[in-house]
């Protein structure tokens, strides 16, 4: 709980955490009524098993869920959109546990990090993400090979399922997943598909898709783009092509977009494959879909990295797992802010009039420090209608305010 609480703060290092051990608001707020130090925390998150965080997770989805914030996500026909990426998180030339992949450069030198796989729910023209628990690409017990995003992708989609066997999915990603035995996987755990496909990947659909459109077999769609005058926008989808050579039974639908600039000239282009039956009247939301794949590394890793929770610096490597549990905890604390986000009207208000979560964090975490709340509201309440002056001083403060005008020259 010490080590959500960090990161729920955006405190910068574990020293800079440490400086709460005798805060009241650690009691009041978090239910901590002892901070351990930073070598203890350590020492009590690093061998646990990362999947032990993933029931937290799920126990916080089920609330929004329950809570009908999921309402606002839904996507197309009662189906959710889930999108899949990895992200590195750690690197060192000389720092490394037993966990920790490891490259070797041109010149022999070797380097040693960390990978792991994100899922998060997202909707086009939606701001906020619904992280789900990502899995770590780590080193397998036993073995001198690393993980990659395709283990760690079958291990995270079966998760999933098995936490969530009736939610109705649309998976987006990259095209690293558009091949055979990954969509065999999800047809298996009953999840759609919209996949992005390169044509350097996949000669073989291409060619079918170039047969089959000048056989007339393709749909396409011209239209000009609905927020910017000038540039046009066309659609082309054909149903029912064979993956590749290899597996010709692997039959997917192919949907193409494609944005011209005024002048003609191609500036956007875009391919999926997909196991969704495709109309003119639900491409453009499909393609829509498609798209919105970016939103897990804009909205989700982006905001990790650079918006105050610190996802690249180095908390803690540990002998087992504390990098990864840490990485995790941060992305609970994460989706704890994004359902606020959604669901908070205070926390809502506070964002509008600070104008940015870095500033909201900053402010949070001066008045978490300088004054004592009973509750999280009522510090929520205090920071939107500036009442911190109704508020106790934390022990270590004898008087409530001296002003530069009252201290004594010199």
């Amino acid at each position: 709980m010490s080590a959500f609480a960090m990161f729920s703060l955006k405190d910068p290092s574990l020293l800079a955490f440490q400086q709460r051990r005798n805060d009241e608001n650690m009691k009041n707020l978090f239910r901590i009524c002892q901070i351990p130090s930073d070598t203890q925390m350590r020492e009590i998150a690093d061998p646990l098993a990362p999947d032990f965080l993933r029931p937290i997770f799920n126990e916080i989805f089920q609330v929004a869920q329950r809570g009908k914030a999921l309402e606002d996500f839904v996507f197309y026909e009662g189906y959710y959109l889930l999108s899949l990426d990895g992200t590195e998180y750690f690197s060192s030339n000389t720092i490394h546990c037993d966990c920790c992949l490891c490259r070797e450069s041109q010149t022999g030198k070797k380097s040693f990090y960390h990978q792991m796989l994100c899922a998060a729910m997202v909707k086009p023209g939606k701001r906020e993400v619904l992280p789900f628990a990502p899995e770590p690409i780590v080193k397998q017990d036993g073995t001198n090979k690393n993980d990659c995003e395709r283990n760690a992708g079958k291990r995270l989609l079966e998760k999933i399922r098995q936490e969530h066997p009736r939610l109705p999915i649309i998976i987006v990603e990259d095209g690293l997943a558009s091949n055979a035995p990954h969509i065999r996987l999800l047809k298996k755990l009953d999840l759609r598909f919209l996949l992005t496909a390169k044509q350097d990947d996949h000669e073989h659909l291409f060619e079918e898709y170039f047969r089959a459109h000048d056989e007339d077999r393709a749909t396409c769609l011209s239209y000009e783009h609905p927020s910017e005058p000038g540039v046009s926008c066309e659609i082309t989808f054909i149903h029912d092509l064979p993956l590749n050579k290899s597996n010709p039974d692997l039959r997917v639908n192919f949907l193409m977009y494609t944005e011209y600039a005024a002048d003609g000239s191609r500036r956007k282009h875009f391919v999926w494959v997909t196991d969704l039956t495709i109309t003119e009247a639900n491409a453009p939301t499909l393609v829509a879909g498609g798209r919105a794949r970016w939103k897990i590394e804009n909205e989700n890793l982006n905001t990790l990295k650079n918006q105050g929770y610190h996802l690249e610096h180095n908390y803690g490597h540990g002998h087992q797992n504390l990098s990864v549990v840490f990485a995790m905890l941060m992305i609970l604390a994460f989706l704890v802010d994004q359902v606020q986000e959604l669901c908070c009207p205070l926390f809502q208000a506070n964002l509008r009039k600070v104008g940015s979560r870095r500033l909201l964090w900053e402010r949070l975490r001066s008045h978490f420090y300088h004054f004592v709340f009973p509750s999280m509201r009522r510090l929520l309440e205090a920071m939107l209608h500036d009442r911190v002056k109704e508020m106790p001083l934390p022990p270590r403060y004898p008087a409530r305010r001296i002003c530069a005008c009252h201290l004594p020259s010199g």
